[in-house]
């Protein structure tokens, strides 16, 4: 069989609460750059995700050669929150390099970010001899962040 001529990534998405909160974090304290934010088509949204008439707003990231798309939605009014752990089979989460570590961690956990064990150093495979730790924020995102080489 061969392989499927796929071109590269599109963009990673995750669900927001809140857009303006998720972006002045993304923005402001991670660095991403704001491509779009619009809403969609609650037709076009319902059709694509099979939930009926879903409203919702759209924000593009851009940074660090991908791309981050945030999403909130309005509507069903019966929407939830995933609070999924890492070893939860569909658990997903956004791991970065950073330089300051001990500065990015401060700035993350002010903005409601916490810690979800301790930070650790890494004892062997590509990230092995730096510091690592996992965060979880206001809307279940789960971030790592990873000491720069």
């Amino acid at each position: 069989m061969s392989r499927p001529e796929i071109r590269s990534f599109n963009h990673t998405s995750f669900t927001v609460a809140d857009l303006d909160a998720s972006l002045r974090f993304f923005v402001g304290v991670l660095g991403f750059s704001l491509r779009d934010r619009s809403p969609r088509d609650p037709r076009l949204i319902g059709a694509v995700t099979g939930l009926a008439h879903a409203e919702v707003e759209i924000a593009y990231l851009d940074g660090y050669g991908h791309t981050l798309e945030l999403i909130a939605y309005r509507t069903p009014e019966d929407r939830g929150r995933a609070l999924y752990r890492p070893c939860d089979a569909g658990a997903a989460h956004i791991a970065l390099d950073v330089i300051a570590f001990d500065r990015l961690l401060a700035e993350v956990e002010a903005h409601g970010f916490r810690r979800m064990g301790e930070v650790i150093v890494v004892p062997a495979g590509p990230n092995k001899g730096r510091r690592a730790v996992y965060t979880r924020g206001p809307d279940g995102i789960i971030l790592e962040l990873i000491e720069a080489a």
